[in-house]
Formats: structure tokens, C-alpha cells, sequence
């Protein structure tokens, strides 16, 4: 005896879905891809938006840096890479002494260096068997060491100008730096460093490494006479 098939059973009761056109039918799998979709096309929208905020504060804020070459030993090595502050640009935060930053080469900008800065606007720097003395008072220098800055170099005293500083590298014996070329003009100063990233093992936060405290000055040491401010600079 051959059995008939029974007819599908009704899915919402005695309705069947033919049985009315205007019926809405969600199937769990259409309703899985959509959702699906929806998800993806949010989230590709989230991860436009932080890589333009990412893009923004890479522009203005912080900028990656490469460091190259051994002036800055033994604080900074050649290889390493840094983040510096662009904000700085803008006088956000205003730079102090011992601020370790890059700037482009006055001689030649397309150059960029990257220095500590010794001396600020309107003091008086001179640099005795390479000990550095700021308005006639001795500079405390403990990033420094003894070997290298066996040259012990001269620098005559010289006044800094307004919106100029003088830098000079960590490993004074083989820094092209200040003593050499002069000042650097505030205007070419684009970045303080702030944090080494790479390698991991020596990631740190880059701060000041003393307070910096002047004591009086040396009786009988010239002392700076202020210039005229200005907002123009002349490299």
C-alpha cells in the first residue's frame, strides 16, 4: 500500500504564508547575513574615524622619530626610535633647559638634528675646559660622562638672543652642536622628545634629569644685558 504525503502543517496556525501576500517572512538566516553586514559596515566606519584622529595626531601632536648617529650617548643610542612633542612648535609647553629636542640644522633644513637644549634666550654661556657656565655659574651637567668630554673644549662667553637657544649633544666629543655653528633659531625647533618606543627593552618616558638650579654668579664674570624683543628671527 503506497502511503500518501501529507501536506505541509500550517506555521503560524491554520495561516499558511501563501495564504496572504503581504505577509512579512523573516528567515533566521537573511536576518544572520544583514546583521552580519550592518556589524561590518560600523565597524569599518569606527576604524576610518580613529585612523583619521590617529593620522591628525600623528600631523599635529606627536611625530615619530629615528635617531641617528652616537651625539646624544650615552641618554639616546643611534637606531633607537623616539616620539617627540610637535606641540612645541606652538610654544606648548615652553621649552626649558635640558629639553632634549630636534630641530632643523640652521646651515642646511633639510637636516634635522636632535640636541639638548644648554642655553636660553637672553642668558650668557661661555664653556671653560668643557665645563659650560650659564651667566658666570657652573652647569650641573649628570647625563655627561667624563670620557666623553675629554676634549674639554672653550666656547667664549656669548649672549643668546632672544628666540635662539644654544644646544649641544651628550657625547660632547663627537657632537656637531652649538660650539660649532652657533645658535638655533626657535623657528626651526619642530619637536622635544618625550618617549623611546624602541627597542621595547628600553622603552621610557625621556625627562629632565636635574632641576637645573643657578647659583650666584662668579664675581667679576660679565654679566648678559637683555636685547631688544623681537618676533622676527634671522637663521
Amino acid at each position: 500500500m503506497l502511503w500518501r504525503k501529507k501536506p505541509d502543517a500550517p506555521r503560524f496556525g491554520h495561516l499558511h504564508v501563501e495564504d496572504d501576500r503581504d505577509i512579512e517572512v523573516h528567515r533566521l538566516d537573511d536576518e544572520a547575513r544583514k546583521h552580519f553586514w550592518s556589524e561590518a559596515r560600523l565597524l569599518l566606519r569606527d576604524l576610518i574615524f580613529a585612523l583619521l584622529v590617529a593620522a591628525l595626531f600623528v600631523v599635529f601632536v606627536i611625530q615619530p622619530v629615528k635617531v641617528e648617529g652616537t651625539s646624544m650617548l650615552p641618554r639616546l643610542h643611534d637606531g633607537e626610535r623616539i616620539f617627540v612633542n610637535k606641540l612645541v612648535y606652538y610654544h606648548l609647553p615652553k621649552l626649558e633647559r635640558g629639553d632634549i629636542i630636534v630641530f632643523w640644522y640652521p646651515d642646511d633644513p633639510d637636516k634635522s638634528y636632535i640636541k639638548r637644549v644648554i642655553g636660553l634666550p637672553g642668558e650668557l654661556i661661555e664653556i671653560r675646559d668643557g665645563v659650560i657656565y650659564i651667566n658666570g655659574q657652573e652647569l650641573k651637567e649628570p647625563y655627561i660622562e667624563p670620557a666623553r668630554n675629554v676634549a674639554r673644549l672653550n666656547h667664549p662667553p656669548q649672549l643668546i638672543k632672544p628666540h635662539y637657544y644654544f644646544v649641544a649633544g651628550d657625547n660632547r666629543d663627537q657632537s656637531y652642536d652649538s660650539r660649532s655653528w652657533g645658535l638655533v633659531p626657535e623657528k626651526y625647533i619642530y619637536g622635544k622628545a618625550l618617549f623611546r618606543y624602541w627597542p621595547l627593552s628600553q622603552a621610557s618616558v625621556i625627562r629632565h634629569e636635574t632641576d637645573y638650579t643657578l647659583g650666584t654668579p662668579r664675581p667679576g664674570m660679565p654679566q648678559p644685558t637683555p636685547e631688544p624683543d623681537s618676533d622676527e628671527v634671522s637663521p
